[in-house]
């Protein structure tokens, strides 16, 4: 049997994928990325805000019509719609023959094999430990050089505005043990680069009774042993859990890169206070000169949110203020988005959408100034990318990343010249930074250092989505 995958939303929706097809590939079954060759079609959709609500709706229409006219005979949806809407979706949507929960992951084999059978409501079975662990199987559907790895799941925090806890359940870590074991195994199959993720790495071991449990961890992953340089990074830090072990660890070892992924969501206290979030923007700042003066040369990325009920004008221009004088390398603005099921759908003070949409592009244009700048300052400098393979948008330039550049989310590096051989993905290189624009670099690839990455045949396959 052949099927088809679509991944939607961010990282940890993909390392659920991922999972979902390993499972599939164990029992003997086929992967295509050509829907039209599937026999059966798998959405994994997002519903965060409403804009990844639409796009998982449209995505699922899409491949209904290959159900309808092609050779698709069964369409199945999974991930964290079907949590907030399994009744609508078996109501409204009849195209759709089975559903597959965010904690239901292992059903996926007999969903696809079986008969239509998911007619009634999802089973109260209490959450499972953790969805994989590091002999489950898994089909990587990155490119060759990078991975993800999942360390935890769920959320603790009651952040107004956000409703993950209310379908990924309460937070919950990985095993230590299987943590390493499976960068372990990635690092021995060619993978430069590990990206560890959660809705909140920096809680990892926490649930364990683990203190610095996130710290003790990279440490270890720093200590595997490689042939070659590794890159380790971990995404969506808390604040308020970033401690001064956590960033003596980054700086205290090479393959830690020097990048905090950190979503503060604003600087207003208020406004803060109102998403249950806490602190303010002089705290950030404070907090924001601690990191840089432990890791020199830290690049900082975070998210804000614009528009949130109650946001005056006077916290819009705090929040401005902030931005110009906390100086992130990366940054992200969401316009609030009004979910019926957060706790922030009932506060008074709704800003308007036009409102909102202006506050963002204001925000977005300061930023982009304060990214110019960092970018020239850049020129002439000789630093490490990640070659990641010809650029998407021209066979004249290949794509790089700079350490400081995490897959995806931030802006790339563009190799325009390059000395010695031709560039091969995976390989780390020197690159001297030649032009500077508002998000991305161009530069020049110097001689390689090392040899050529020559990946050893992987037990997991690879696929694109």
């Amino acid at each position: 049997m052949k099927v088809g995958f679509i991944s939607l939303g961010c990282p940890k929706n993909l390392v659920d994928s991922e999972v979902m097809m390993g499972q599939l590939v164990a029992r003997g079954h086929e992967l295509t990325p050509h829907p039209d060759q599937a026999d059966v079609l798998v959405v994994n959709t997002c519903s965060f805000i409403d804009p990844a609500k639409k796009e998982s709706v449209d995505t699922i229409l899409e491949m209904a019509e290959y159900k309808r006219i092609g050779r698709a005979r069964k369409l199945i949806v999974a991930g964290c719609l079907v949590e907030r809407y399994r009744g609508d979706i078996r109501k409204e949507m009849p195209e759709v023959d089975a559903l597959v929960g965010t904690n239901e992951l292992s059903k996926i084999v007999a969903l696809c094999e079986g008969p239509y059978q998911d007619n009634q409501e999802a089973e109260s079975n209490p959450l499972e430990p953790y969805l994989y662990h590091d002999l489950t199987p898994r089909v990587l559907s990155t490119p060759r050089h990078f991975a993800y790895i999942k360390i935890a799941e769920g959320c603790d925090h009651p952040c107004t505005f956000c409703v993950i806890p209310q379908y990924r359940g309460k937070f919950r870590s990985r095993r230590f043990e299987s943590v390493i074991s499976e960068a372990t195994r990635l690092f021995q199959q060619g993978i430069r680069e590990i990206n560890l993720i959660g809705q909140d790495t920096t809680c990892f071991g926490e649930d364990f009774g683990m203190r610095d449990g996130l710290a003790i961890l990279l440490e270890r992953l720093a200590q595997i042993e490689t042939p070659r340089e590794k890159w380790i990074r971990f995404l969506y830090a808390y604040p308020n859990k970033v401690t001064q072990r956590l960033l003596d660890t980054i700086a205290a070892h090479p393959a830690l890169v020097k990048y905090m992924d950190m979503p503060l969501q604003h600087a207003s206290a208020p406004v803060l206070k109102r998403m249950k979030r806490g602190a303010s923007g002089d705290i950030f700042l404070k907090l924001l000169e601690r990191v840089r003066r432990t890791i020199p040369g830290v690049a900082i990325r975070t998210s804000f949110i614009v528009g949130f009920p109650g946001e005056t004008e006077q916290d819009f221009e705090e929040l401005c203020q902030f931005v110009q004088a906390a100086r992130f390398d990366n940054m992200g603005v969401f316009a609030y988005s009004d979910e019926d099921t957060s706790r922030s759908f009932a506060l008074d003070g709704k800003v308007d959408g036009r409102t909102i949409q202006n506050r963002k592009r204001r925000l977005m244009a300061i930023q982009r100034k304060v990214a110019k700048a960092r970018n020239r300052a850049m020129v002439g400098a000789e630093l490490p990318v990640l070659v990641e393979g010809l650029s998407k948008e021209t066979d004249l330039l290949w794509e790089a990343r700079l350490a400081t550049q995490a897959p995806d989310i931030d802006g790339v590096t563009l190799i325009n010249d390059f000395e010695g051989s031709e560039p091969q993905p995976g390989e780390i290189r020197r690159m001297r930074i030649t032009e500077a624009h508002d998000y991305d670099v161009v530069g020049t690839l110097l001689e390689p250092s090392e040899a050529a990455p020559g990946y050893a045949p992987a037990p997991l396959i690879h696929i694109a989505l």
